[in-house]
């Protein structure tokens, strides 16, 4: 068996692991029994009543969290002309074509997030097992492959985040870190659930949101009442 830290049973014993809380509830928790040096990142994870080996209950998207992610993200655009201006005055790091492309076959992956404009995309499909694996992928599903750069790039600086169901059935996401205030991360979760909500596939039977945890990055789950997912279950 695995040894606890005094850290982590000190934190463990903080929280009441036969109660359901509220996101509010649970915000304020997990920053109290958060124990590490650094600004951990809070986590939601969502168990979905869906079944991800059938391709219509593959739930993916993404939101833009109220109070964004409390991180730095690096973004870099796929874009020619005019477009490859605008990705620069919104703040993308890298713009550039096939000699970015280039960039990344020599083993540059220094950054979070890729846009692309759908023109692009064939330069882009020459790299895509490089990206694919990593999560770096532009995908029209999420909004990252459009001609609407300026926004795509803003709304990724701003707090965006990708939502994908894995073979599980959990999806995991950021909704903050520990030093924001409860109630940031209180309506970052919930803008996540209600995305979540919104996502869900017709197909689905049976209650849908059926648990979920919050956490920092070390410290222990927090698991909120499924009912907070807006009774939509």
């Amino acid at each position: 068996m695995p040894r606890v830290s005094k850290n982590m049973a000190a934190a463990r014993a903080k929280v009441d692991s036969e109660k359901e809380y509220t996101l509010a509830e649970a915000s304020a928790t997990v920053k109290e029994v958060a124990y590490a040096k650094y600004d951990e990142t809070i986590d939601l994870c969502v168990r979905l009543g869906v079944d991800p080996r059938h391709a219509d209950q593959n739930v993916r998207g993404a939101v833009v969290l109220p109070h964004g992610t409390g991180k730095d993200v690096r973004v870099i655009c796929f874009a020619r002309g005019e477009k490859a201006k605008e990705a620069e005055e919104a703040g993308a790091m890298e713009v550039g074509a096939e000699e970015l492309m280039q960039k990344i076959q020599g083993g540059w992956f220094d950054f979070d997030k890729a846009v692309a404009t759908p023109d692009m995309m064939a330069v882009v499909g020459r790299i895509g097992k490089l990206l694919g694996p990593r999560g770096l992928m532009p995908n029209p599903k999420v909004g990252t492959v459009t001609m609407n750069v300026s926004q795509a790039i803003s709304d990724l600086k701003g707090g965006k985040v990708e939502y994908r169901v894995d073979k599980a059935g959990n999806v995991h996401a950021p909704v903050g870190r520990v030093s924001f205030d409860a109630e940031k991360i209180e309506e970052n979760a919930r803008a996540l659930l209600a995305a979540l909500v919104r996502a869900r596939p017709s197909s689905s039977k049976g209650a849908y949101v059926r648990r979920v945890t919050m956490s920092s990055s070390q410290g222990p789950g927090v698991d909120v009442a499924p009912s907070e997912a807006g009774g939509l279950n």
